[in-house]
């Protein structure tokens, strides 16, 4: 597994402290979060998961616990929209680069506006991931947000 990826590439450039992790990524997995989280023997709570939504037909990128589910009322009103849904894989493969399971919020092909669960920002640190199936990300929350120019918003239900 190579652990040089858009998201680590961009990560190094823009002078941010970060660690790698990686797991056995099992194809087919439910939730590669939580599977994550099992593998590498940590809190789901800490191990985010990326999505890719759309708000009002714009796209966008949301970043919560992978033992969460979003609320789709609370993601549009994050980004001051009305209506917001997931994006489709094939769509969201082809916006970021990356392979759904592998989807990293850093270094995507373009970089969309971009919310963290607040919860999140509580931690110490974080995992997330880094832009290949079975690598992730270990950083600070406060890092996280600054890398993305990111908000951190309630939402989650």
């Amino acid at each position: 597994m190579s652990k040089t990826t858009p998201a680590t590439l961009a990560l190094t450039k823009s002078g941010i402290p970060f660690a790698l992790a990686t797991y056995d990524y099992e194809a087919g997995a439910e939730r590669v979060g939580l599977q994550a989280a099992e593998a590498m023997g940590v809190s789901p709570g800490i191990v985010l998961k990326t999505l890719m939504v759309e708000v009002d037909g714009k796209p966008a990128c949301v970043v919560v616990p992978s033992d969460q589910e979003v609320n789709m009322k609370k993601v549009a009103a994050a980004f001051g929209g009305k209506a917001a849904q997931m994006m489709k894989p094939d769509t969201a493969e082809r916006l970021t680069g990356y392979k759904v399971g592998g989807i990293s919020p850093f270094g995507q092909r373009k970089q969309v506006p971009t919310a963290v669960e607040e919860m999140a920002t509580l931690e110490d640190e974080i995992f997330l991931n880094g832009g290949q199936r079975g690598l992730q990300i270990r950083m600070r929350p406060d890092d996280l947000i600054a890398a993305l120019n990111a908000k951190a918003a309630d939402l989650i239900r």
